[in-house]
């Protein structure tokens, strides 16, 4: 929406509250109606915020400053705002004759209609941040935080949206299971049903004389069920104390990589001690392993690897298969720059348009979140991840501020909270993912 439609919304919706207003203060409105009028002044005060943010953002763009981009059709907006004013300072703010449901309606318009200077969305969160980092460092006191919006009490903080944002955006970046999983923000435990038993079909070439007979389905349901989820990450206080210093931008990264650190361990391996996952991508993929063996130190290893790829790459289902991706470490990564097919060509190339990496004619992404023990063993991922689903409770974030604790390295401390869940779910008739680590020997082999 254009300066001049968003300017004409904001003309009409005051001149409605105060055409409400003026029949509130004159009485002229009966007793019952008045709750009926105060939703109404909610839902015009709500659209009126929202249309003032609107033309907040719209000037702040290029261009937008320019004073003839004002409509020419409308009065001049600093006359309007200082009538408005004016008529808030001359009427009192208690109105004799007219009741208290009337008079409380009567202040909420008064709030709306004041509501001047809107800050843009960039200002807005720069302020949340600003606020944010100076609470948890210490430089505001908690009444102060609150005042700005920040949530908080007994010692811990809501993570406010937009950094809590900001955390999840670089956790997609650095953690692949994010970015190829399945995210689903919810306040609520899920199941999902998995086929444990397959129903079966029924044929009769002749005409049938006896009733269709039963066949059993079975399913079992896994649940998502949000565990509590902590990272904890120090600054000294000498960073912190340092003038010139962005206080915002050191503690939001510091936050963003230790809580991604131990986010990625947990999907991808999932043996915390006292927090392990049995849904994580290292113990739910199938293993597969080599029919003949493959040692990258003797010759013709490239063509024997090659071998066990093209074998590893026929394990899904057709309907697995069509969505399947390859997930490899880098000492994969390093292993396949060097291999050719039976032809002599390249085995791993860059697909066009800057698509990223091809394997076998599937797409191909790597992280060293999928090393195994000795990280120098190449290990091969292949299936659809789509199947890894990510629960997460929204606004769960919080984050706890520990001064005491690190008081004698002269460091600050922050612990970050939060609710979150990350497991592979399929049928044992269709597996989702299979892994390969080379050299790896079937156990009891």
């Amino acid at each position: 929406m254009n300066k001049k439609l968003l300017k004409a919304l904001q003309k009409r919706l005051k001149g409605r509250l105060t055409e409400l207003r003026s029949q509130l203060e004159a009485g002229d409105m009966a007793e019952d109606a008045i709750e009926g009028v105060t939703a109404e002044i909610e839902e015009i005060s709500a659209e009126l915020t929202e249309t003032e943010q609107a033309l907040a953002d719209l000037e702040e763009e290029p261009g937008n400053e320019d004073p003839e981009n004002r409509s020419a059709d409308d009065p001049d907006e600093e006359e309007e705002e200082e009538e408005e004013e004016d008529k808030e300072k001359t009427d009192p703010e208690k109105r004799s004759g007219i009741s208290q449901s009337a008079q409380t309606a009567v202040n909420a318009i008064g709030k709306a209609l004041s509501t001047r200077n809107a800050k843009s969305t960039k200002k807005r969160e720069a302020e949340i941040r600003s606020a944010f980092a100076n609470f948890v460092v210490g430089n505001i006191s908690e009444s102060e935080a609150r005042s700005l919006g920040i949530e908080a009490g007994n010692g811990s903080v809501t993570v406010p949206q937009v950094i809590s944002k900001e955390v999840i955006t670089y956790a997609q970046e650095a953690n692949l299971l994010r970015k190829y999983g399945t995210y689903v923000p919810t306040d609520a435990d899920i199941k999902y049903p998995v086929l444990v038993k397959k129903a079966a079909a029924n044929v009769n070439k002749k005409e049938r004389t006896a009733e269709i007979t039963e066949t059993d389905i079975e399913f079992d349901s896994i649940d998502l069920d949000p565990a509590e989820f902590d990272a904890l990450a120090t600054i000294t206080k000498k960073l912190l104390k340092r003038t010139g210093v962005n206080i915002e931008q050191i503690v939001i990264d510091e936050l963003k990589k230790a809580y991604v650190r131990k986010e990625i361990n947990y999907m991808f391996n999932g043996d915390d001690v006292g927090n392990e996952n049995s849904g994580a991508l290292a113990k739910k993929a199938v293993a597969y392993y080599e029919s003949t063996a493959v040692s990258l130190d003797t010759d013709g290893w490239s063509q024997r690897l090659y071998a066990q790829l093209v074998k590893m790459k026929g394990q899904p289902v057709t309907e697995v298969l069509k969505k399947s991706m390859w997930m490899v470490n880098r000492a994969a990564l390093t292993v396949l720059e060097g291999m050719t097919d039976t032809t002599g060509r390249p085995l791993l190339y860059e697909a066009p348009n800057g698509a990223g990496y091809k394997l076998l004619g599937h797409p191909l992404d790597f992280t060293d979140a999928v090393d195994g023990e000795d990280s120098t063993k190449p290990v091969f991922y292949f299936g659809d991840f789509s199947a890894f689903y990510i629960q997460e409770i929204k606004g769960g974030m919080e984050l706890q501020k520990l001064i005491e604790k690190f008081s004698g390295t002269n460091k600050i401390g922050f612990q970050i909270y939060n609710l979150i869940d990350g497991q592979l779910i399929y049928s044992p008739f269709e597996p989702a993912v299979y892994r390969y680590e080379v050299g790896a020997t079937k156990p009891g082999s």
